[in-house]
């Protein structure tokens, strides 16, 4: 078997984790770690494919030749207009972490509970990945996952804003579901099932 190459734009590791288990061993593939001193493009764009787009342009022309992915996602939450949206990362402001973004999505939805917002509150994770190289776009591919959000915290697997999220169908938070069943129906396993059957349609063997 050929070793394919991948670089992911991201210094996620939690999502170059999860990309590395769902395309499965027959890809090699690099992140941010392995090259620090990549530039870091400013996320201007007004949704995730255009966030998407910025990143994997700017590696793909700092690493020539290289196939490279990038993803942007985030969750939108139905009552809130559809934020966090594109700034789900740095929601409670820049420099924000997990834990910053999910309390003050909790104090919102909380918020909105006192006022008498109907409940369930639904949204959905959606997930924007790009495929480039050298420069050029090669193509762009979407996925989503629908389901509602708790109050409360539930679980401690994952990452993000996982643990305040249950897909349709489910009982439970992604939190506490297993790897692989995340893994098969996220928004991020829906992109990147369309980028595999892209890059198996291409043929593209680095």
């Amino acid at each position: 078997m050929i070793m394919q190459k991948l670089f992911v734009a991201t210094g996620n590791r939690h999502k170059t984790k999860e990309i590395r288990a769902m395309l499965g061993d027959g890809w090699k593939i690099e992140d941010l770690s392995s090259h620090p001193h990549l530039p870091q493009p400013e996320e201007t764009g007004a949704i995730f494919a255009e966030n998407a787009a910025i990143k994997a342009v700017a590696a793909s022309q700092a690493l020539p030749g290289m196939l490279v992915l990038s993803d942007d996602s985030g969750l939108e939450v139905d009552a809130l207009g559809g934020a966090p949206g594109v700034i789900s990362a740095r929601y409670a402001g820049v420099g924000a972490g997990d834990a910053d973004n999910r309390n003050k999505l909790k104090d919102e939805l909380a918020q909105l509970s006192r006022q008498g917002a109907a409940q369930p509150f639904t949204g959905r994770f959606r997930c924007c990945m790009c495929l480039a190289r050298d420069g050029a776009v090669l193509g762009v591919f979407d996925g989503a996952v629908e389901g509602r959000l708790l109050l409360e915290e539930e679980g401690a697997g994952g990452f993000g804003y996982d643990v305040l999220f249950v897909p349709d169908g489910f009982n439970n938070s992604f939190g506490t579901l297993p790897a692989e069943t995340k893994n098969q129906l996220s928004h991020r396993a829906r992109a990147l099932a369309k980028v595999a059957a892209w890059l198996a349609a291409n043929q593209h063997n680095d």
